[in-house]
């Protein structure tokens, strides 16, 4: 079963610049877009009603703006919109698919560089989603796999210029040690465990700055499975090579 997410930094420009192109030539089995920026009905018609595949759509309130979507051959067995939680929920951040196997979080976690008061927020959504997370593992017996852009760097390896970053959200001693505890509670980040020397692969790039050009850049955008997960886990791989967005996909290759 092969899974990708993809940061695509709206869909409907992502769309114009060979997404189903893409899609059709990769034809993943579970496809996770984060960033949409459109509403369902705003969807290219071509995406709204890919053959094959079951669209789900969790748009923000506010047009333009955040958005998660995913694309699954196989129909789960159920599904779920947000974390339940208002103040998080109408920014379209967050579906659950439910398979036979796992639990697939779909998420576009919060950016906090604006302000104190959106750092706040992004750590608030981190200890929500953590604790929703744990609960269902409980609850369900199932695994659980998480995917998205995570808007942090986890360690220096994963960014390019670590020393001029560590004062900037997304390098933030706090939002690190968030995911040091999210891996003490039974996560792997599933790239670095099948890569654990290997540097110089990002997944986010500033476009202002035309940093991909350079490869500097931040690996932002992860695949974490719960540690039962591990031994199905066959494959983790950053495509760099793919454009279209500031970010690239990635993807697990995970046994059903």
């Amino acid at each position: 079963m092969r899974i990708f997410s993809w940061n695509v930094n709206g869909i409907r420009a992502a769309y114009r610049k060979g997404l189903l192109e893409w899609i059709l030539k990769e034809q993943p089995d579970v496809l996770c877009l984060q960033e949409i920026k459109a509403l369902e009905d705003q969807l290219p018609a071509q995406l709204k009603n890919l053959p094959n595949y079951h669209v789900f759509v969790n748009p923000a309130e506010r047009k333009g703006y955040s958005g998660v979507a995913t694309f699954s051959k196989n129909n789960p067995v159920s599904t779920g919109r947000g974390l339940g939680l208002p103040r998080f929920d109408v920014e379209g951040r967050v579906l659950i698919s439910e398979f036979d196997d796992f639990f697939l979080y779909n998420i576009y976690f919060p950016n906090g560089k604006k302000n104190q008061e959106r750092l706040d927020y992004k750590l608030d959504f981190y200890n929500d989603f953590l604790d929703r997370a744990d609960a269902l593992k409980d609850e369900s017996g199932k695994g659980i796999v998480v995917c998205g852009d995570f808007n942090t760097a986890h360690r220096e390896v994963d960014l390019s210029r670590p020393k001029q970053n560590e004062n900037r959200s997304g390098f933030l001693p706090v939002e690190r040690a968030w995911i040091d505890t999210f891996i003490d509670h039974g996560y792997t980040d599933t790239w670095r465990h099948l890569n654990p020397k290997v540097i110089d692969r990002y997944s986010w790039w500033d476009q202002k700055t035309r940093s991909r050009e350079r490869n500097v850049g931040w690996r932002i955008d992860y695949f974490f499975v719960s540690n039962d997960l591990l031994s199905k886990l066959k494959d983790a791989s950053i495509h760099d090579d793919v454009f279209g967005s500031d970010h690239c996909p990635v993807s697990i290759e995970i046994e059903k």
